[in-house]
């Protein structure tokens, strides 16, 4: 990413700086988001989060949307402190629209992986700190390789593939090891799964997360609370609406006795 068209260096160059600082944080506790998960279907990616967000053992928020928009193609979703992951999300957001408009071309997929990247790392000692710690999944559309792809990071920038599936956040290893099975062992692969297919799973992965892990919120049918579930394909992002997870819900997902 070029410094002409780089809209971060232009923040960091008027004094804007990434995170609360170690003191601040002493001795808090932050609102964290949970459980996000990724793999790849037949048309592209499925990107889904649970709606909760946790501080210490308290549910703070279950209408939480960690599947955030960047751009058309792309999107971020959030394991770790919200309110650190939403300013990463809308100064990405920023950069590459500002990317867009002065250079007059798309930001490569490289260079969105970069940004990324960059970001963590200047948020490096808000995570260390426990005060602003985000272990993302970026998912979006590659044009030059017509493909959509996966790729997850740790807490200091470190950018790692997935070539079929990423999951973060505290009920992550309850879903790899599912995800782990059913891509291996699995009729097929799951990449090989039809849209619908891919949302099936998806809920079921959320529902045995949130069985094992306290923080990752279920399905709340009262409440009509479903998880977010969002789809990454060459024409973009969409997102699947309640009625249809409902549908899917009640017919695939809900065990009847």
């Amino acid at each position: 990413m070029g410094m002409q068209g780089d809209f971060y260096q232009v923040l960091k160059e008027q004094g804007y700086q990434l995170g609360a600082s170690a003191v601040a944080g002493e001795g808090r506790e932050f609102m964290t988001a949970t459980t996000i998960l990724a793999f790849k279907y037949r048309d592209g990616v499925l990107v889904a989060g649970d709606r909760r967000a946790t501080a210490g053992n308290m549910v703070m928020y279950d209408r939480t949307d960690k599947v955030l928009e960047i751009d058309r193609h792309s999107v971020m979703a959030i394991a770790g402190v919200p309110a650190t992951a939403y300013e990463m999300v809308r100064v990405l957001e920023h950069s590459f629209k500002y990317y867009r408009r002065t250079q007059l071309q798309e930001l490569s997929f490289e260079g969105k992986l970069r940004a990324v990247s960059k970001l963590l790392k200047d948020n490096v000692p808000a995570a260390l700190s426990g005060t602003g710690a985000v272990v993302p999944v970026f998912a979006g559309y590659d044009f030059e390789q017509e493909a959509a792809k996966i790729y997850f990071y740790d807490i200091l920038g470190a950018e790692f593939e997935g070539v079929e599936y990423a999951v973060s956040g505290s009920g992550s290893p309850t879903i790899r090891g599912i995800l782990h099975y059913l891509n291996t062992w699995g009729e097929r692969p799951l990449s090989a799964s039809t849209e619908e297919e891919a949302a099936i799973q998806a809920l079921r992965l959320l529902t045995s997360a949130a069985e094992f892990d306290s923080a990752t919120g279920g399905v709340n049918r009262e409440s009509n609370l479903y998880p977010i579930i969002k789809l990454i394909a060459k024409d973009g992002v969409r997102v699947m609406p309640d009625d249809q997870l409902k549908r899917l819900f009640e017919s695939k997902v809900v065990r009847h006795v």
